[in-house]
């Protein structure tokens, strides 16, 4: 049973940021002084915090509760109407990444607790994958890259 009443979870919730949080400033700052552009927001499935439209890669910063960081440990602990929530969420994030994935398009998922913990590896992940992207851009214009399936 849950300990609040609708009309005070629905104000919770509409204080929740969907945008612009925390861990997000914090890597748009650092791909900025990283020197590295950016899209913020971009309109695409699933709305990724950060995308590289070029290299079709798209980043999520994910909330650790919302998005079900140790929720199988929290569950137990949890009011239903959480547990639903935190469930629907963590199938939707599956199912549109896969979809992102089969349009051709990378994904990378942060943890909201990884960014803050050590934001510089987190830019370190995203510059390790557009190298590679590039790399097969390149390779692919070049004429060099043959895909075999």
């Amino acid at each position: 049973m849950d300990r609040i009443t609708k009309e005070q979870r629905s104000y919770v919730m509409s204080r929740i940021r969907g945008k612009n949080t925390k861990p997000e400033k914090e890597m748009f700052s650092a791909l900025r002084q990283a020197g590295i552009k950016f899209e913020k927001h971009y309109k695409l499935l699933g709305n990724p915090d950060i995308v590289f439209p070029n290299e079709k890669l798209a980043v999520f910063v994910d909330g650790d509760f919302w998005h079900g960081l140790y929720f199988q440990q929290r569950r137990g602990s949890l009011p239903e109407y959480w547990v639903k929530k935190i469930t629907r969420n963590i199938k939707r994030d599956r199912k549109y990444t896969k979809e992102l994935e089969k349009s051709g398009w990378l994904v990378i998922r942060l943890w909201e607790a990884e960014v803050l913990k050590d934001t510089g590896k987190c830019i370190k992940k995203i510059q390790k994958k557009l190298r590679s992207l590039h790399k097969l851009i390149e390779r692919t214009r070049s004429g060099s890259y043959v895909h075999h399936p």
